[in-house]
């Protein structure tokens, strides 16, 4: 059977296991971290913990996209991603950069990073252009209802999976047209991105209904406020025993990198998982 691979501009990553990919928010008002990592030297800092902790991918960010927050300009986004990028480089590891702005997709593609990972899912005009002008980088599109300032005070209504699936289905129909090879593609749902607490939920438990003509999945249920809702943890930060169980619960139904916060409990709780499968082979080998 071929090993699903994850292309990349500089790693070809191996997906038959679960990666983790730890989130690096380079922003002052991240919902999650309160701009702990705002600075390029604490972002590196951040990038490091992780890596120590287990992260196989880091994703950077320079804009905050939690429901009504405000966009940010360019050249902000520019002046706080492209330093720690330049910085990150030479960490050894797959580089990630959450950003909808093609201008800032052709500025770190330039850089060598890895991956775009894209919340607007290639839509905004240019977008498409500068991802399909890289012979080989990762490009991750996610589902999103409205934009980020209004997509949650008016979600989407009914049964969003066939929905959702519809959409990820049209965006890779559009992805390979424009040159882009399925090996270089990821999907994400996008949880909490214009969906009630419900709707999350239905996505989880039915994920294996969002199946793209076989392509990876990045689950990102970390610290989410649906987490929140059914577990009445208000604060974000304190949201991490039910982000690693979502995590887990999404790898289960056959997730292939989960986006998460807590790297180190997130890695911890996926080697039980493994030893969990382990055993299970064993047992149906056994006479």
């Amino acid at each position: 059977m071929k090993t699903p691979i994850w292309q990349t501009t500089r790693f070809r990553i191996d997906l038959s296991q679960p990666r983790v990919m730890g989130i690096v928010n380079v922003t002052p008002d991240s919902f999650s971290d309160g701009g702990a990592h705002a600075s390029t030297a604490a972002a590196l800092r951040h990038c490091e913990r992780l890596l120590a902790e287990g992260a196989d991918i880091l994703d950077i960010g320079g804009e905050s996209t939690r429901p009504g927050s405000p966009s940010v300009s360019l050249d902000d986004e520019l002046s706080r991603v492209l330093p720690v990028l330049r910085e990150a480089a030479g960490l050894g590891v797959p580089l990630s950069i959450d950003t909808y702005k093609p201008e800032v997709m052709r500025a770190v593609l330039d850089l060598g990073a890895d991956i775009v990972n894209d919340i607007w899912a290639l839509r905004r005009p240019g977008a498409l252009e500068a991802v399909a002008a890289n012979a080989s980088c990762g490009i991750c599109v996610m589902h999103m209802h409205r934009d980020p300032q209004t997509m949650q005070a008016a979600p989407m209504h009914g049964d969003v999976v066939p929905a959702v699936r519809t959409f990820l289905e049209e965006r890779v129909t559009v992805l390979r047209s424009s040159g882009i090879a399925a090996d270089r593609i990821t999907l994400d749902p996008g949880i909490g991105f214009g969906k009630t607490v419900a709707q999350n939920f239905a996505l989880l438990a039915r994920q294996n209904e969002l199946d793209v003509a076989g392509l990876p999945l990045l689950a990102g249920w970390s610290r989410k406020s649906s987490l929140g809702a059914v577990t009445g943890i208000d604060a974000a930060a304190e949201r991490m025993v039910p982000s690693v169980a979502a995590a887990l619960l999404a790898v289960e139904r056959g997730a292939a990198i989960v986006r998460v916060h807590d790297v180190r409990e997130t890695v911890a709780a996926l080697s039980v998982w493994r030893a969990m499968q382990t055993g299970q082979q064993q047992g149906a080998n056994h006479p």
